[in-house]
């Protein structure tokens, strides 16, 4: 089966390199997209919205010739979901990695806005718990893979408009919490709570990792996925 992996923020194709093997060796197709306008200047990206990011992975959804799984970590799950939402019929399930869905009108999330572009912020943007699991060697060489992503992405709403999508399968793989926790945490955003809630066949898998897992546990981030997908087919 075709596992198309999208990325977060600032990263491309490169960021699944470890994790890929594990869909390899479980007998799938992983194929790791990188999103219109990653590493582009402001005039070259100005006019790339999340939509464009959605339209790349529905675009990638129609070349396949059976039904896809899609993969989003961290904003990325937006833009799956975004996807699912277009081609509900055509996907087999959403796999998030450390998020949750967005609500329709939902965006990302804001950051700063430097030469028209939004660079990778810095390990000490983010809190904590977020990057404990990253060694310092571990950082520098993921710091090195990221690139800018077009200033209008992190804040673009999605536009969601097939109710359909509630028939796909979701798998949330999250870094520290279980279930339970997931949904207290959802509490937080009613409208997000609201979404997740409707989906049909929904389950929480913990991994215990940061947030960025690709990086600090590839290999079973990739069998975590590769079991999602085995519960699909």
């Amino acid at each position: 089966m075709d596992i198309l992996l999208v990325p977060g923020l600032w990263l491309d194709a490169s960021s699944w390199e470890a994790v890929a093997p594990a869909l390899e060796s479980a007998g799938h197709h992983p194929v790791a997209l990188t999103m219109p306008g990653t590493g582009a200047d402001a005039e070259r990206s100005a006019g790339i919205g999340i939509a464009d990011w959605i339209d790349a992975v529905v675009a990638r959804i129609d070349a396949s010739d059976d039904p896809v799984v899609l993969v989003g970590h961290s904003g990325g799950g937006n833009v799956v979901w975004g996807a699912a939402d277009a081609r509900p019929g055509r996907v087999a399930r959403v796999i998030l990695v450390d998020t949750a869905l967005p609500p329709t009108g939902g965006i990302i999330s804001e950051f700063p806005v430097i030469d028209g572009v939004i660079p990778f912020p810095g390990w000490t943007f983010f809190d904590e718990p977020d990057v404990a699991d990253l060694d310092p060697q571990t950082r520098s060489a993921a710091a090195a893979l990221t690139a800018s992503v077009p200033s209008r992405v992190p804040m673009d709403p999605v536009e969601l408009r097939d109710e359909r999508r509630f028939s796909v399968p979701v798998t949330v793989l999250a870094g520290s919490a279980d279930q339970a926790a997931f949904l207290a945490m959802l509490t937080e955003w009613p409208a997000a709570a609201e979404e997740f809630a409707r989906v049909a066949d929904s389950e929480v898998v913990r991994l215990d990792s940061g947030h960025w897992p690709q990086f600090s546990q590839p290999e079973r981030l990739g069998a975590a996925i590769a079991a999602a997908v085995d519960r699909t087919v």
